[in-house]
């Protein structure tokens, strides 16, 4: 496989993950909230991931590497916590698509100054990912009411477009260690968080199942999107991983019965045209 389509299919797969443990983990933050929902989730995926780096005996990569690890794991908290508040205040299908605008721009931009731009069927592909996760941020509105959890999903799109930056500069040696140094970073913050509030760690009655379903997903996709970029540029990572709310979206409406306005169907449409040229 060449470079561009392996890393099209690290990175679709990175969607598929996120965009069903974002599901998941949303389900949970409603009956929990978001705090709870992040940190027992992250904690499940910290030490997944140990366990796979420890059997794979991969060895330490680099200081610098660990530390834009532990960089993208902060972001990717903010990220996730945000966007839990956001499916716990409205709906999963409308606040998922919002904040993958920023989630996705971020980084394209960032790309385009260091390295920059794409082939010319590849900026087409950009463009209409873009113009489609923008169709997926707009429901129908019902007598005028703006959707509820749309300034978290704002949030969130900063922390996600600020993940996928850092965890773009981690070295192509290295995999699992990085991803431990943020889950590591992010998890002793959320427990310290939790000390000095006096929150309890694991709540009662919490629903260990679907958390730990979460957190596996969620590793899933961080590790899919860093093999992604591994594997080709940041930006056709950034923008393919990002389709991620297409995959909530249709979770939310075939579980949870929510659903999905016509201009959001448009939106997937678009974002399976946009897959095609990014691929190619």
């Amino acid at each position: 496989m060449n470079s561009p389509f392996l890393a099209a299919i690290f990175a679709l797969s990175a969607a598929a993950s996120w965009g069903s443990g974002d599901f998941t983990a949303g389900l949970v933050a409603r009956r929990l909230g978001s705090f709870h929902a992040v940190l027992i989730s992250y904690a499940v995926g910290l030490f997944a991931l140990v366990g796979i780096a420890l059997a794979r005996f991969e060895r330490l990569p680099p200081s610098s590497d660990l530390m834009w690890g532990a960089l993208a794991g902060l972001f990717g908290m903010l990220g996730l916590g945000f966007l839990m508040r956001g499916f716990a205040a409205g709906r999963m299908g409308v606040v998922a698509p919002v904040s993958a605008v920023l989630g996705t721009a971020i980084p394209v931009i960032f790309t385009a100054f260091t390295r920059g731009l794409p082939r010319e069927a590849q900026l087409a592909g950009f463009g209409l990912a873009l113009v489609s996760i923008w169709l997926l941020s707009r429901p129908e509105r019902l007598d005028g009411v703006r959707p509820a959890g749309i300034g978290m999903a704002l949030l969130a799109g900063i922390g996600f477009g600020g993940f996928f930056t850092a965890i773009g500069q981690v070295g192509a040696s290295a995999v699992f260690w990085p991803l431990v140094a943020g889950r590591l970073t992010a998890c002793t913050l959320m427990v310290v968080f939790a000390l000095f509030t006096h929150r309890s760690i694991v709540p009662p009655h919490a629903p260990l199942g679907l958390l730990t379903l979460a957190g596996l997903l969620d590793v899933s996709g961080n590790l899919f999107f860093l093999l992604a970029t591994q594997s080709g540029r940041l930006d056709i990572a950034s923008v393919l991983g990002s389709i991620y709310p297409a995959v909530t979206a249709i979770l939310a409406g075939l579980i949870s019965r929510e659903t999905l306005a016509r201009i959001q169907m448009a939106g997937i449409a678009l974002a399976i045209l946009a897959i095609i040229l990014i691929a190619m």
